[in-house]
């Protein structure tokens, strides 16, 4: 690798090998001429969070590009074909504090008539996109303690047992449209996205 190259690398993330990750896509949809954005209900026969809203999405797949894995994670689970999609561009990534890091792409889904597969998905959800233009969500804010393993070298450290670990905090976001709660990491991508869409004026 050539020295020149490094004034202009792309920075990558300290520890992003231990960090799973993942790739949704952003629909909109059209309904009776009104941009909607499109949700998922999972299917209450998954192992892992069962009957939570969500945006078509999965894990990235060995040599796999993110927008890859967006686009056929969405056809799988909403039984569209490829030419019914087009991603205009990428959201901003979440991270997890919990070693998650999901990159969303906005896009949109023509002729959508409603479909999914069972195995995965329960119910679609269409929501306004001007719900979320006028609504702001609630956050509340969960704190996260650092717990040291029992084998930890204090004596490494200045102050050893008594070392003044700093504590994070992690917001939690809802959003309660009818009778769907909308939150956590879906509710705070939607927030990002519907203010990426005004800023690029998408939509």
């Amino acid at each position: 690798m050539k020295k020149k190259g490094f004034s202009v690398r792309r920075p990558g993330i300290i520890g992003e090998e231990a960090f799973r990750k993942y790739a949704v896509l952003i629909p909109l949809i059209e309904v009776s001429g009104i941009p909607h954005l499109l949700f998922e209900k999972r299917s209450g026969k998954l192992k892992h969070q069962p009957g939570e809203i969500c945006f078509p999405g999965g894990k990235l797949e060995p040599g796999e590009s993110l927008k890859a894995c967006a686009v056929r994670e969405t056809m799988e689970e909403l039984l569209v074909q490829r030419k019914q999609i087009k991603v205009l561009g990428p959201g901003d990534i979440y991270l997890s504090p919990f070693n998650l890091m999901i990159q969303p792409f906005i896009g949109t889904i023509k002729d959508y008539k409603d479909t999914f597969s069972t195995d995965e998905v329960q119910a679609v959800i269409k929501v306004p996109l001007d719900f979320f233009r006028s609504n702001a969500p609630k956050t509340y804010t969960s704190q996260l303690i650092q717990e040291p393993p029992k084998d930890f070298p204090y004596e490494w450290i200045p102050g050893g047992m008594e070392y003044p670990w700093v504590k994070g905090n992690h917001s939690i976001s809802f959003y309660q449209y009818e009778d769907t709660t909308i939150w956590g990491m879906t509710a705070q991508m939607a927030t990002s996205a519907v203010r990426l869409m005004e800023k690029y004026h998408i939509i």
